[in-house]
């Protein structure tokens, strides 16, 4: 199963009151029975290593992931998987979906919302923490998941703010789930900024990165789009503690503590020594 995240848009200073998502699209009854094979995927294929999900928060909560691997990368389909056993299919929690995949790809979507997808929209996002529910996103979208695979032990949130404020707006913590050895599911060496620039990506599909990989079956993987068997590396996960999002804190201030805290952990995840902040 693949979902493709975005980055985390702006918030307005008022939540609207139209065009939100329905909340209630989301399937119990589905995840219950995906969740097996789920599980059997990340156990035999991924031999996935959990770690931190055992003290989650039980109320509303923002999961900041770092993203890897592209519309195919493992660490979604583990980071699903072990928090819907962690908290129950029944819990609430929904996942940002990238607004192209939900509108242009509707029978994708409609399949996605009965799992929790909501569009990423600032909008969905806050009612969605105001309705009690934890809400998972990856700020950092494409520029993080489609990195050149050189830089695959990096965690990238640019300059994105936006999943501060929601935190901030909401009243609810932050808690990182940092990923390790999914970004080794494909290898991507080459971003492709010049040619998503090149092409007006951002204007239609509203991302930055026209990647090309190294993927099977395909062997070349152009695009953000083009789905790939991910190769079996071990992913290990770790949820951490969670973060104030402050509300009289600057939002770029809290967003580097949430990426050097990642960073750290991802560094010590990959045997590395820390990086300078």
């Amino acid at each position: 199963m693949t979902l493709p995240l975005d980055p985390s848009p702006s918030l307005p200073a008022a939540v609207a009151s139209t065009q939100l998502d329905r909340l209630d699209r989301r399937s119990p009854w589905l995840i219950t029975r995906l969740l097996p094979l789920m599980r059997l995927i990340n156990r035999f294929y991924f031999r996935l290593q959990a770690d931190g999900f055992d003290r989650l928060p039980s109320g509303p909560a923002l999961y900041v992931g770092n993203h890897n691997g592209g519309i195919a990368g493992p660490d979604l389909c583990c980071t699903l998987a072990s928090l819907w056993a962690a908290r129950g299919p029944d819990a609430p929690l929904h996942m940002l979906a990238h607004d192209f995949a939900m509108r242009q790809f509707r029978p994708l979507g409609a399949v996605l919302s009965r799992l929790g997808a909501i569009r990423a929209s600032p909008d969905n996002a806050l009612h969605a923490l105001r309705s009690g529910a934890q809400v998972l996103v990856y700020p950092g979208g494409d520029v993080d998941a489609y990195r050149h695979s050189r830089r695959r032990d990096e965690v990238v949130l640019g300059t994105r703010t936006g999943f501060v404020r929601l935190a901030q707006a909401a009243g609810v913590p932050i808690v990182p789930i940092v990923a390790h050895g999914a970004h080794r599911s494909a290898y991507i060496f080459t971003e492709g900024q010049a040619l998503a620039r090149r092409i007006g990506l951002k204007r239609w599909g509203r991302l930055e990165r026209f990647p090309v990989a190294l993927a099977l079956p395909w062997i070349i993987a152009p695009g953000p789009w083009l789905p790939y068997l991910p190769l079996p590396f071990k992913v290990r996960l770790r949820v951490l503690d969670p973060i104030d999002a402050d509300p009289d804190a600057d939002p770029a201030e809290i967003r580097e503590h949430v990426r050097t805290t990642m960073q750290a952990a991802l560094d010590v995840m990959a045997h590395r020594a820390p990086r300078p902040s």
